[in-house]
């Protein structure tokens, strides 16, 4: 399947790190149409480049993936820039951490890397409304992204000679694996059909950009979306089954590129790093700190936005995360109503629940039916969760939130109280308190916050957090969010968790997290020292071997960059 993206040149901003640091006019890097080649420094050149993308590893972990990519026998890496990431208010701008580009630039420098350089505005890259800032859905009638449909050029090289008769051979996205969605299986691609493509086009004298040589992790909400005839949001991990796994491994397809890579180029010497140390852990039990109702007053201390009707998120500038809307029903309901929201209102889960008690979900683009009953003056809270705004689509604005005024029976809900949750904050406040323990003695169910302290002996490792029997929710390790889990619908059972986010030595560490709907029985995690990507039900997706230089899957519903 071709992208829906065409695989034309990247903004190529091929420059080597120490001349964007040191001398920029010493050097030179031009495109020599006459003889189908790049010249640097005027020398024949042709890179082989993977993709990595700072923004999903944390700053500590940098040099250790860009060295792996270099003992590899890249060259070159390629990136994007997030404009989200790093301009979360309009005219607020934040280059501090983990977002500190020139510091990622420095890195790449000193593990000897070129850079291309993708930076935007719109980058797709399965990310957060692909790049662009949820600040910009602030103007509800803006008009964001325009495309071409007619797709390109992308088939084959020699297609791309028929539009571009010289110039240098590029391949900017050839896939070595592919994203996943919460509810399908881990996407894969062999190692025979990854390793084959690549050769076939070093053999032509190509450039190749490899996406992704290192996936890495949806950390937070920065997950993007897809719409195929329903919504579908992208899983926390970032594996993309790539050459390094989302733990920094270096994996059997790695071997293998490296080996074709070796009889076109130098690789550098010495041997690859060995795996990183794992821990296991566990089982911990969790023990309930309370409702998420329980603390609405510390979630939105500012207090709630009232309005006659449901205000999106968007408009209330709460950009990600959670939004509670609560209304009081004006009669009595003695007969199941059913719950709804028209025209596909709910972006993109609601959890419902009157006076307290837990109801049930209503899903986006789905057929989830809710009947409700209650007193007059009984309290209707909705808590609606952004899954990730679409991450590609022409001129899709994605608002989030309850786009409708729900209905129950034949009564529009009206006089909305609206509260933007900073969930994010609370629980870093809470660290490393340790808060009195809830006394609500039954099985809870509905949003519910769980936490336990820990420690890690002498150095730990890198571990995955295992949640059996969990249903769905956001968890925090020492205040960091690490990401979604959906147990319940996978194929993401486990969540990643880089030694640097754990206190060693026997210190404390602390997890929290936000069980969205049902709690097992016994509320209890485990820390793995292997990840488990592939757990599900439904189809599989996997890659075609009949054309081998092909950058794009085979299967027709998944998108490209």
């Amino acid at each position: 399947m071709a992208p829906k993206k065409p695989l034309c040149f990247p903004s190529l901003l091929l420059l080597p790190l120490t001349l964007l640091l040191l001398q920029a006019d010493s050097r030179s890097f031009v495109v020599d149409w006459d003889h189908d080649r790049f010249l640097l420094d005027g020398v024949p050149f042709s890179y082989v480049s993977g993709s990595l993308h700072y923004f999903r590893v944390p700053r500590v972990l940098w040099a250790d993936r860009l060295f792996k990519m270099r003992m590899s026998g890249l060259n070159a890496i390629q990136f994007y820039v997030p404009w989200n990431y790093h301009e979360p208010e309009p005219g607020v701008y934040n280059f501090n951490g983990s977002r500190d580009l020139l510091a990622f630039l420095n890195e790449a420098s000193l593990a000897n890397l070129l850079v291309i350089l993708r930076p935007g505005p719109y980058i797709c890259a399965e990310w957060e409304m692909g790049g662009l800032p949820a600040w910009l859905l602030r103007k509800p009638n803006i008009r964001l992204r325009t495309s071409d449909p007619a797709e390109n050029m992308t088939q084959m090289f020699a297609l791309q000679r028929v539009y571009e008769p010289h110039g240098p051979l590029v391949n900017s996205e050839y896939y070595t694996g592919w994203l996943d969605y919460w509810g399908q299986n881990h996407s894969t691609r062999s190692v025979r059909a990854v390793t084959e493509g690549l050769e076939n086009m070093l053999k032509l004298g190509a450039s190749v950009n490899m996406y992704m040589f290192h996936g890495g992790t949806n950390f937070g909400y920065w997950n993007g979306a897809d719409e195929k005839g329903r919504f579908l949001p992208i899983t926390t991990s970032y594996d993309y089954d790539a050459p390094i796994s989302e733990a920094g491994d270096a994996t059997p397809k790695l071997f293998a590129l490296r080996n074709v890579i070796s009889q076109f180029q130098e690789i550098p010497l010495g041997p690859l790093p060995p795996p990183s140390p794992k821990m296991m852990l566990g089982p911990l039990t969790l023990y309930l700190d309370g409702y998420l109702l329980d603390f609405l007053h510390l979630l939105c201390p500012q207090g709630p936005i009232h309005a006659m009707l449901p205000m999106t998120f968007e408009a209330v500038k709460q950009d990600l995360g959670f939004m509670l809307y609560r209304t009081y029903l004006s009669h009595t309901v003695f007969e199941p109503a059913q719950f709804w929201v028209p025209n596909s209102g709910v972006h993109d889960r609601a959890y419902v629940m009157v006076d307290g008690v837990f109801q049930g979900v209503l899903e986006r683009n789905t057929k989830h039916k809710l009947f409700l009953t209650g007193k007059m003056g009984a309290k209707l809270d909705v808590l609606l969760e952004n899954m990730g705004r679409l991450s590609f689509g022409s001129n899709h604005s994605d608002f989030k939130g309850l786009l409708e005024p729900p209905v129950l029976g034949q009564t529009i809900l009206t006089q909305w109280l609206m509260f933007p949750l900073k969930i994010d904050k609370l629980v870093k406040w809470w660290f490393p308190l340790q808060l009195p323990k809830s006394l609500h003695p039954q099985t809870p169910s509905g949003p519910t916050f769980y936490s336990t302290t820990f420690p890690v002996l002498d150095s730990g490792g890198d571990t995955f957090l295992f949640l059996p029997g969990w249903t769905k929710g956001q968890v925090w390790i020492n205040g960091f969010n690490l990401g979604r889990y959906w147990t319940k619908r996978g194929p993401q059972q486990t969540l990643y968790v880089p030694r640097p986010l754990l206190f060693p030595g026997g210190a404390l560490n602390k997890i929290t997290l936000l069980e969205l709907e049902n709690v097992p029985p016994q509320p209890q995690i485990q820390f793995l020292d292997s990840p488990i990507l592939n757990s599900t039900l439904h189809k599989t997706y996997i890659y075609s071997l009949s054309d081998d230089t092909q950058s794009a899957p085979e299967p027709m519903e998944l998108s490209g960059h």
